[in-house]
């Protein structure tokens, strides 16, 4: 085993491919867990390192918890019919469970009371590096964690939100009580010391003890996070953010979006993403309300020359009223469709009050489409002030339909280069792929095998 991890590092060392013929001892093989596959941004995420770090020749597989629909680039942990069924009942036990126990809040709490234990799996034991994601769902308890350190693995861990180091919740906002050991919880029904927060948190501490893993943070923001945790301070966190298909999403001819689409050639049109409802805290809907109506009233502007687009909504009932014409394209699970909705848009909005690296401000300006956002999380690791987007006051409406304002009078051809740059030159599959294969390569060098 020493002999073949040796070789396999040479190879990385050298820069050479992982698949060379020099690797005479095999292929590095490293194994993702997710939940889901394609659901989610973190879905999104892993399917999309996972071909990256195929491209660059390493034997890379994704296996999930639960598949929505089937799909050959990854292994289903939940295959047959009875056991598709426990899976799907558990998710819906421990989501039905946690919302009994907490407030009606827009706050994602997960009490993790279904889970599996996937150590005995042929396809952990043959991994050379076992990479989790987002967990949650009835898959991966702390105890199901836990049992990981018997197989002797190097692990990565890719946090897509904060749940790893908190005592349940998933978006933190202004709460501070991770930094400690949690209890108090602001989202719990019955709040105290001892609440299920702390127990959680308890519980984690437990797992993460007996558990030698690397943090990958896709932002400084979540970086940050984790390093001042109580939970993992001491863990080590690297900064790689996720990565996205550039052949896929790019620039294209905006007229000619705009037609496919049957969009007004004539008309600013702003687009975002998924809106539940004016009152959705998470996703900072009531701003977006707002900000528009300001920029429609306050910028001497004719609304009727205006249009917001709005994809990912799966309940048009449920969404709030817009003071300009809304168009609701429903959700679009195909991504080239997906990349010229973004080419049809002069700018995409993004009002998160929370966000990691989310997929839909590198889908944008992938797409060479300017964003307006919040100062918020790992957004500015990818949208420069004033170079292809904007960055808003946190929490600033007036701030915001400013930003939107500023992209209007904008010369938007440099702002759509500039917008593309940024992709190629920090996003790219090719560069995201090395970034963790330098990590591999590290943990590989590092690794004491059993």
């Amino acid at each position: 085993m020493l002999v073949k991890i040796a070789v396999k590092a040479i190879c990385f060392s050298e820069n050479l491919p992982v698949n060379d013929m020099n690797c005479i001892f095999g292929i590095v093989r490293i194994i993702h867990l997710n939940s889901y596959a394609g659901n989610g941004g973190a879905g999104r995420a892993c399917l999309r390192l996972n071909k990256a770090l195929k491209a660059e020749g390493l034997d890379s597989v994704l296996g999930v918890n639960f598949l929505f629909r089937d799909n050959p680039e990854v292994v289903n942990l939940s295959k047959g019919f009875f056991n598709k069924w426990l899976t799907a009942f558990g998710i819906l036990l421990e989501r039905y469970y946690s919302k009994f126990f907490t407030k009606p809040l827009p706050i994602p709490f997960s009490l993790p009371l279904w889970g599996r234990d996937v150590s005995k799996l042929e396809l952990l034991r043959s991994a050379d590096i076992i990479h989790l994601h987002w967990i949650n769902h009835a898959f991966l308890r702390p105890a199901d964690l836990a049992k990981l350190s018997a197989l002797n693995k190097p692990i990565v861990w890719t946090f897509h939100d904060s749940n790893a180091f908190t005592g349940g919740c998933h978006v933190r906002y202004e709460c501070d009580h991770f930094l400690k050991e949690c209890g108090n919880c602001p989202v719990l029904k019955n709040s105290g010391p001892d609440d299920s927060s702390h127990k959680i948190w308890l519980q984690k501490k437990n797992a993460y003890s007996g558990l030698n893993f690397t943090v990958v943070a896709p932002g400084r923001w979540m970086a940050d996070s984790v390093r001042m945790s109580s939970l993992l301070r001491s863990v080590k966190v690297v900064n790689i953010p996720n990565t996205l298909d550039t052949d896929i999403f790019k620039p294209s001819d905006k007229a000619s979006a705009r037609q496919v689409l049957g969009l007004s050639s004539e008309k600013f049109i702003m687009m975002s993403g998924f809106m539940p409802s004016r009152m959705d805290l998470h996703k900072g809907t009531s701003y977006l309300v707002d900000a528009i109506e300001l920029f429609a009233t306050n910028y001497d502007l004719d609304p009727d020359k205006m249009e917001l687009i709005i994809f990912g909504n799966r309940d048009e009932k449920n969404v709030p009223d817009f003071p300009i014409k809304t168009t609701f394209l429903g959700t679009i699970s195909d991504d080239e469709k997906l990349a010229l909705c973004y080419s049809a848009a002069d700018v995409f909005l993004a009002p998160s009050l929370e966000d990691n690296l989310p997929n839909t401000v590198m889908e944008s300006l992938a797409c060479g489409t300017p964003v307006v956002a919040f100062r918020t999380g790992g957004i500015p690791d990818m949208v420069q002030h004033q170079q292809n987007g904007y960055l808003a006051e946190y929490r600033s409406s007036a701030d915001l339909a400013r930003g939107i304002a500023w992209v209007y009078s904008a010369n938007r051809q440099v702002l759509s280069a500039n917008s593309r740059r940024t992709i190629e030159d920090h996003f790219s599959e090719h560069i995201i792929a090395r970034r963790h294969i330098e990590l591999y390569e590290s943990l590989l060098n590092n690794h004491v095998p059993a």
